[in-house]
């Protein structure tokens, strides 16, 4: 397996990441055990997931399921650079505050969500798992510096954004001497290449992985 830094942190992880997105949905949680098993056999030691994975009527089961796994020991935790994320809602979108989006109150309710389920003390890559355009950038890192300042998150990392968004919450984020966004999660493949005329060079420019 080859490792690689995520972005322009220390952060060594494995160049192929564990996407979980089917756990407790179409795959079985003793299947979703077996795979975990042997990924960390092959070395990959990068997994990612998301409050909301788990199925229709099931969000958060994903990560449920990967904190059963942690809880078998063995070293499954230690050996883990665990990924997750926030952004959509995990209850009714009409109750005021959980609809798509961000704010310092929803993230630090879904952050403990999220700890509680995958049964750890911390994650070591929360991800905003969409670009939220109503946010200001002091309320944005307010909330995530105090998360990583209280050892929740270890790093903060963004899936879906724009390459104008990368650069917004980055420069940001350098102006208040914080490390900011170490990775980007996008879709890229031979039928989209579209990351290709912003997203990609954004990230290169401001250090971010992709």
């Amino acid at each position: 397996m080859r490792y690689t830094n995520l972005g322009k942190s220390n952060l060594k992880v494995s160049r192929i990441c564990l996407g979980t997105m089917h756990f407790g949905s179409a795959t079985a949680e003793k299947d979703a055990f077996a795979i975990m098993d042997r990924a960390l056999e092959m070395g990959i030691n990068f997994f990612d997931t998301a409050n909301v994975y788990g199925g229709s009527g099931g969000r958060g089961k994903t990560e449920e399921i990967m904190g059963r796994w942690f809880q078998q020991g063995g070293g499954r935790r230690d050996q883990v650079v665990l990924a997750s994320k926030v952004y959509g809602n995990m209850v009714d979108p009409s109750i005021p505050n959980e609809a798509r989006g961000l704010s310092a109150y929803k993230v630090r309710k879904h952050a403990a969500d999220s700890l509680r389920r995958l049964q750890t003390d911390h994650m070591d890559l929360y991800q905003v798992h969409h670009i939220d355009r109503q946010i200001t950038t002091e309320e944005f890192w307010g909330i995530f510096e105090r998360l990583v300042d209280q050892g929740d998150i270890l790093y903060v990392g963004t899936s879906n954004f724009p390459g104008w968004g990368l650069a917004k919450f980055q420069m940001s984020a350098l102006q208040r001497g914080f490390l900011g966004l170490v990775s980007e999660q996008t879709q890229y493949n031979l039928l989209n290449r579209i990351p290709e005329l912003e997203v990609l060079p954004a990230a290169l420019e401001f250090g971010i992985g992709v």
